[in-house]
């Protein structure tokens, strides 16, 4: 499982489908999952995020967590973060998740992000074209894969 985490003071996403939804202060977490993601992928990726100290406190050192802050989580799934990019100029994403195990696990992952941390996310729809528009503060983004752990 592969996140880009984005640190915002808002975000906001609309769908093809006519689905919307935005956050204030926050994080965007780009979410990319592959065949061999299972539980402790997700539960291990969501404690991270959520424990990850990137916001400012009154001393402007990033030392506060999402909770600390009150803050908002939009979580948007992103196959193409598994892309390889290693022969030609086409990515193949073959290392993606096929949605029969991507849709469940994306689910599973929100319903666990919201549990652990009380936190309602926006979200946007699984294979439906989308527009997120985002406010980066800082700008901070963090890549996290949870096979590497780092």
């Amino acid at each position: 499982m592969r996140a880009v985490i984005q640190r915002v003071s808002e975000a906001s996403i609309d769908t093809d489908s006519g689905h919307n939804d935005s956050i204030e202060q926050g994080l965007v977490v780009l979410l990319g999952i592959e065949d061999a993601d299972t539980e402790e992928d997700i539960k291990w990726l969501s404690r991270k995020i959520l424990n990850l100290r990137i916001f400012n406190d009154s001393d402007g050192v990033m030392n506060l967590s999402l909770e600390a802050i009150n803050g908002g989580c939009m979580v948007v799934s992103q196959f193409t973060l598994h892309a390889s990019t290693k022969k030609g100029n086409r990515p193949s994403y073959i290392k993606a998740a096929k949605p029969e195990v991507a849709i469940p696990l994306y689910n599973r992952f929100i319903e666990v992000f919201e549990k652990e941390s009380g936190i309602k996310c926006a979200t946007g729809i699984f294979g439906d074209h989308m527009d997120i528009t985002l406010v980066n503060d800082g700008p901070v983004t963090i890549i996290i894969d949870s096979k590497n752990k780092e």
